[in-house]
């Protein structure tokens, strides 16, 4: 078991109910292993912190850039609620070792898996919510997203048009952009090729370009500009 008063100190929180926070590092290999033990896992944690963590980047998001449109909003609170990145804020906190893992998740590799961290810390912000409200959550939860997000811009100035509308489209909608080549004219040595981008069951964009890869970005371009105006209704249905 680890030691709560020395997790506490490391996150520089208090919590008033202490089961709270170890039902938040419990994952659910350890009672697999241990049925015993009256402990709950942290997955259902793991779903109210999800939700509070988007509330908290979306409001910090909206407070510091008064200014930005919808669409951009939605990307940036994206990369910040990302499995990577909150896997990082984990680590930076040294979730990892404070976790319950069962002996073969922890052999595995368990404690630096990125899905392991990133369930720890959305329970972790579901624990603290329920222990002392949303503002201890934002007190928390805040100082961590200047940094991430200046690491999110400075990455996005080098990114091309069809990896951010992956990021995004995995992020919000949990599915892959497809692009699928429905036109090509022209003779061989001046060919133009029409590619369209679809998210989920929805066309969202398309291009023409001299190859299929230049098609393709122009159609990931248009996407995210529509994606911006909130101009598209997505459809993921299977």
């Amino acid at each position: 078991m680890p030691d709560l008063n020395k997790v506490q100190g490391r996150l520089n929180v208090r919590f008033s109910d202490l089961s709270l926070l170890q039902r938040a590092l419990t994952h659910r290999s350890y009672l697999n292993e241990h049925p015993e033990h009256m402990l709950e896992d942290n997955e259902r944690l793991e779903f109210l912190g999800d939700a509070v963590l988007d509330f908290i980047a979306g409001a910090w998001l909206f407070h510091r850039f008064p200014e930005m449109d919808e669409g951009r909003l939605t990307r940036l609170r994206a990369g910040l609620v990302r499995t990577e990145t909150l896997a990082q804020f984990a680590e930076s906190l040294d979730l990892g070792d404070a976790l319950l893992l069962g002996r073969g998740e922890d052999e595995s590799g368990g404690r630096r898996r990125a899905s392991n961290l990133c369930g720890a810390f959305e329970a972790l912000v579901g624990a603290l919510f329920l222990d002392q409200g949303m503002n201890a959550a934002q007190a928390f939860a805040e100082p961590l997203l200047s940094p991430a997000l200046d690491d999110i811009l400075s990455r996005a100035a080098d990114k091309d048009a069809k990896s951010m509308l992956q990021e995004w489209s995995q992020a919000e909608l949990g599915v892959t952009p497809v692009y699928r080549t429905v036109a090509s004219e022209g003779p061989d040595h001046a060919k133009e090729f029409t590619v369209a981008v679809l998210v989920g069951q929805t066309e969202c964009g398309r291009g023409v370009g001299h190859s299929k890869q230049a098609a393709a970005q122009l159609a990931a371009q248009q996407a995210l500009a529509a994606i911006d105006s909130g101009e598209i209704v997505f459809d993921i249905t299977e």
